[in-house]
């Protein structure tokens, strides 16, 4: 089973490769279109070099005296007529070669078309790959000399690393920039499951002390229960309030757990096939009741017909809780209204209040843990941030939406919309 890690190592293992096949092949089409350029080069070449040994100067009189072995017109022996003709030849290739951009090791050699060898390069000439070597047929002068065809050809000792050093422009730079991007991408995996690790060690942190906090909060309620029965009734509210407020810390405890459960993925979903609506019209009366009980106004309306989705109905059930607890609390007067439809083959569930409403700047955040939306410098209402964190990622794991629509002055509406199932598939 691929887990989340191995497939981030696998996305990453794939994308490395995947840079490296496509600088392969960028490599290869440069290479390519080199060895054309270096083609039109050495035709230029060639067509010069052919054209100035057909004609008669110091460079075709000397290679025709060394040709015919001739010395009588020069001071020197016949070795150092052919040395300084190989060097002359030599340097004539070399300006030619320069002048049409090629500026490549050669070799070359001068014979006639019945294989006699009349002058070659100090270097050994290339023969044996014929796509080194590239023959310049000479006209004029020399074959009329001799009387035969005759060929000047020049031999290129290792053109891929010649082109390869024309390319260095585009390689080198290539390879800077993917090991870049190597480096930069395993520092962020690194920063990941860094990040993921601190996140997994604060929850476990969490996890422990709220457990921990638990049981003095028992005990703390426990014992405010049995103070009742013995005390008298001018310190009873006193002791309700005890009682109230060590509730309310309960509750702010198990959604802590809740949370961090969630997080760590310690407490597995358990989703069924179930009609929410029965649910949700369970849910809606139990709040009128509150609503009576602390001045609400309370509406809600649900559409007919079959909400039959696929949930875990506990956590569902909190969700429309959280909100509801929310929607009532930030008003003077507060006005809570729930409205379920069906749309498009989803459950949409909108529940709107009065209350200040929300910034702009803050409808983006009001889903982080721990945030919360500030009046002035300090909070009006109390707690700590984790509702929302919470309702957000029960509705993102039974795969839903939530949105939200506030204006400043208007009140908030948020709305959970969720996949329905129809003859046992979602749709």
């Amino acid at each position: 089973m691929l887990t989340k890690r191995n497939i981030y190592l696998l996305v990453f293992i794939v994308s490395v490769i995947g840079l490296l096949v496509v600088q392969y092949q960028y490599l290869r089409v440069g290479l390519g279109l080199a060895r054309v350029q270096f083609s039109e080069k050495i035709d230029t070449a060639r067509k010069n070099i052919t054209q100035e040994l057909s004609e008669v100067n110091s460079l075709t009189y000397t290679l025709g005296n060394v040709i015919e072995k001739d010395t009588s017109e020069v001071r020197i022996g016949l070795d150092s007529l052919k040395k300084t003709a190989q060097y002359y030849l030599n340097d004539y290739i070399a300006y030619q070669l320069g002048v049409s951009g090629i500026d490549a090791p050669f070799t070359y050699s001068l014979y006639s078309r019945d294989s006699i060898v009349y002058l070659s390069s100090a270097k050994p000439h290339i023969k044996e790959d014929e796509s080194l070597t590239y023959p310049v047929k000479i006209e004029g002068y020399l074959p009329n000399l001799l009387q035969k065809d005759m060929v000047l050809e020049l031999g290129f000792e290792d053109l891929n690393n010649y082109f390869l050093s024309q390319l260095k422009g585009l390689t080198i730079p290539g390879l800077i920039f993917l090991l870049a991007i190597i480096v930069v991408l395993i520092w962020v995996l690194r920063s990941f499951y860094w990040q993921r690790n601190i996140i997994t060690t604060t929850n476990d942190f969490i996890n422990n002390l709220t457990h921990e906090l638990k049981t003095p909060v028992f005990s703390i309620g426990l014992a405010s229960k049995i103070l009742e029965e013995d005390i008298p009734e001018q310190k009873k509210p006193i002791v309700e309030l005890i009682r109230r407020e060590t509730e309310r810390l309960k509750q702010h405890i198990d959604k802590v757990l809740e949370l961090a459960s969630l997080e760590s993925g310690k407490k597995l979903m358990q989703f069924e096939i179930i009609d929410f609506k029965p649910e949700l019209e369970r849910i809606c009366r139990d709040f009128s009741l509150i609503a009576q009980s602390e001045s609400i106004e309370f509406e809600y309306q649900l559409e007919d017909g079959n909400y039959k989705i696929k949930a875990e109905k506990f956590h569902l059930e909190n969700v429309i809780a959280n909100l509801f607890e929310n929607a009532k609390k930030y008003a003077d007067a507060p006005v809570v209204r729930l409205r379920a439809q069906l749309k498009n083959r989803r459950l949409l569930i909108a529940i709107s209040d009065n209350g200040p409403g929300i910034a702009k700047s803050d409808l983006k955040r009001i889903f982080r843990k721990y945030y919360r939306v500030k009046n002035g410098d300090v909070h009006k209402v109390k707690g700590y941030g984790l509702g929302l964190a919470y309702v957000q990622k029960i509705i993102r794991m039974h795969r839903g939406t939530i949105s939200v629509d506030s204006e400043l002055g208007k009140g908030t509406t948020f709305t959970i919309s969720l996949k329905l199932i129809n003859d046992g598939q979602k749709i």
